[in-house]
């Protein structure tokens, strides 16, 4: 993998592609995507089929620099998403880096859509967090947090992400990496809390599938290019979101 912008040159290992993608310590969200050069961001409805060995490479070491893992509920589903465990190519390279080797998985749900026996949630080494809203079922809720998951409530009809995000922090959860999907991604650009889009983009057209957002935003959010990386033909950039 090589840097076009800024600074040209190789990116040699592990270390210096963690350091090429080293965020300020603080509260920060960035969000992580994979695109096609028309926009679809997944094929036969799945994101994998648009990855190549170096944006899996990228996604396990933004995996490995956050404090925890974004997702809605119904990416984790279709994705088939684990917990993030000390054996894993990502609890590795934590180790590698000089982290904490698991970091839980932060599920989103207005309707606190997991399952108890989901691998989410029983096969979790940092437990599993669910953050849903006050009208989502009490019953639920509690059988969520009978079997280990740690359930935030933010909002009442709707979660509230800024919130959420809040009460994350105070958990020592500052270093948030958001995996989508759409809909999350939104949610989370019309409330104001995205700090970095990190997008690669493959050199396919796929045509026919959703793309990065279903419907307007109340306001354009703007970003400024501040990383671009290549790799077999594929682009990963990093932006600043305002």
């Amino acid at each position: 993998m090589r840097r076009l912008h800024p600074d040209p040159g190789p990116l040699a290992d592990t270390a210096a592609l963690a350091d090429a993608y080293r965020s300020p310590a603080g509260r920060r969200l960035r969000v992580n995507f994979v695109a096609a050069l028309d926009g679809a961001i997944t094929v036969g409805g799945r994101s994998g089929g648009l990855g190549s060995d170096g944006d899996r490479r990228v996604f396990r070491v933004l995996r490995a620099l956050a404090d925890a893992v974004l997702v809605g509920a119904g990416t984790a589903a279709a994705e088939g998403y684990r917990p993030i465990t000390a054996d894993s190519a990502v609890g590795l390279i934590r180790a590698e880096l000089g982290r904490p080797a698991v970091a839980p998985v932060v599920v989103v749900s207005r309707r606190a859509s997991l399952a108890p026996d989901d691998q989410l949630v029983t096969d979790a080494v940092a437990p599993t967090v669910l953050v849903t809203c006050a009208a989502a079922d009490p019953g639920r809720r509690a059988a969520l947090s009978a079997a280990g998951v740690v359930v935030v409530v933010s909002g009442e009809d709707d979660v509230e992400l800024p919130a959420a995000l809040a009460t994350l922090a105070e958990r020592g959860l500052e270093q948030v990496l958001c995996e989508g999907g759409p809909a999350l991604f939104r949610a989370a650009l019309a409330a104001g809390v995205v700090d970095e889009l990190d997008l690669s983009i493959a050199p396919l057209l796929v045509g026919g599938g959703p793309g990065l957002l279903a419907s307007a935003l109340p306001r354009p959010a703007r970003g400024e290019l501040r990383q671009v990386l290549e790799e077999d033909g594929v682009l990963f950039t990093r932006y600043a979101l305002d």
